[in-house]
């Protein structure tokens, strides 16, 4: 069986390629990649002389169809698991035509390739973050509305909608899942969990948006790539499936628990103006993954985040190795 993985050079591409490679033989995948700010070909490069003939890379845009129709006609796959994107929300915010470049019209692209290629199976791989901010102890299952709030966010839910329609269409056979927050190994230094890990190590201070109050629901990103592997060969054709951890914990408490593990006061803590369209809160009910599946997290949030930060110790110049734009 032959995947072909797209954003494969990304954070959680890259561990979804390593963890089924890893743990399921002789799987054969083939990473595709823009190689854009978020991805690194550094942290893929291993990939080649550890995995073998299993494992093969291509840069290419997903909005390129013609390139799309070359990568597709090279093998017969089974699947195409999406995790192509433009994600950072900031960004996005200034330039909001990247986010529709690649997360709408790169989806519509790659989604019609494979039907044309007669691709089994294509996994939209999306975020928590299309059902926008919750009140109280709310929390959003596969028939909440959608109510995005940023550019980043309403490109994943039109893209997600395409992929969709396309079941309702075409027959496509195709599933999306929605996560939320992941975290480890890999991660741009960018992002908040290694961004105040590596800043920490050095002493460095700490930016938090307002109050620090917002609340997303963590998941280590193994959690994540195991839920997709079991949506791709199990998940029912045109269905949603949440991907949560039940690991609820605001952007204040994250920042104390990892100064507190690394020794650091909290006055590195710095208070900046919040972003616009930032929402409150995200909280995601993944019970259907677990009845429906049987799948489950395998890392509670204390333990993992104590993984990650053993890790970005052991890889303190991760962030050298990615690029920014």
């Amino acid at each position: 069986m032959r995947l072909l993985v797209t954003g494969g050079c990304g954070f959680i591409g890259k561990n979804f390629i390593r963890y089924v490679l890893d743990h399921y033989q002789p799987e054969m995948i083939t990473n595709v990649d823009a190689l854009t700010s978020a991805g690194s070909i550094e942290s893929s490069a291993p990939f080649s002389s550890r995995f073998g003939d299993r494992y093969e890379f291509f840069k290419a845009d997903i909005a390129n169809a013609e390139r799309m129709d070359e990568v597709l006609t090279n093998h017969s796959y089974f699947a195409v698991v999406n995790f192509a994107q433009a994600s950072h929300v900031d960004r996005g915010i200034a330039s909001p035509e990247n986010f529709i470049h690649a997360n709408v019209i790169g989806t519509t692209t790659l989604l019609d390739a494979a039907r044309r290629r007669g691709v089994k199976r294509f996994v939209q791989v999306s975020t928590d973050q299309v059902y926008g901010s919750l009140p109280g102890t709310e929390r959003s299952t596969e028939r909440s509305p959608l109510n995005p709030s940023s550019p980043y966010s309403a490109s994943k839910a039109a893209a997600d909608l395409l992929v969709l329609a396309a079941y309702k269409t075409y027959g496509q056979d195709v599933v999306v899942t929605r996560c939320s927050n992941n975290y480890g190994p890999y991660q741009h230094p960018e992002q908040l969990i290694p961004f105040t890990i590596l800043h920490t190590l050095l002493d460095g201070s700490l930016p938090v948006y307002g109050d620090g109050l917002d609340v997303r629901d963590w998941i280590h990103v193994e959690d994540h790539c195991a839920a997709v592997f079991d949506v791709l060969m199990q998940g029912r054709a045109g269905e949603v499936y949440n991907v949560g951890a039940d690991a609820e914990r605001n952007i204040l408490e994250v920042a104390r628990t990892i100064l507190s593990i690394l020794g650091k006061g909290e006055e590195l803590i710095r208070f900046v103006p919040d972003r616009p369209g930032h929402d409150r809160r995200y909280a995601i009910d993944s019970s259907k993954l677990r009845h429906e599946i049987g799948w489950k997290p395998l890392y509670d949030f204390e333990a993992g985040l104590q993984q990650t930060i053993d890790w970005y110790r052991r890889n303190a110049d991760w962030g050298k190795g990615v690029k920014e734009s």
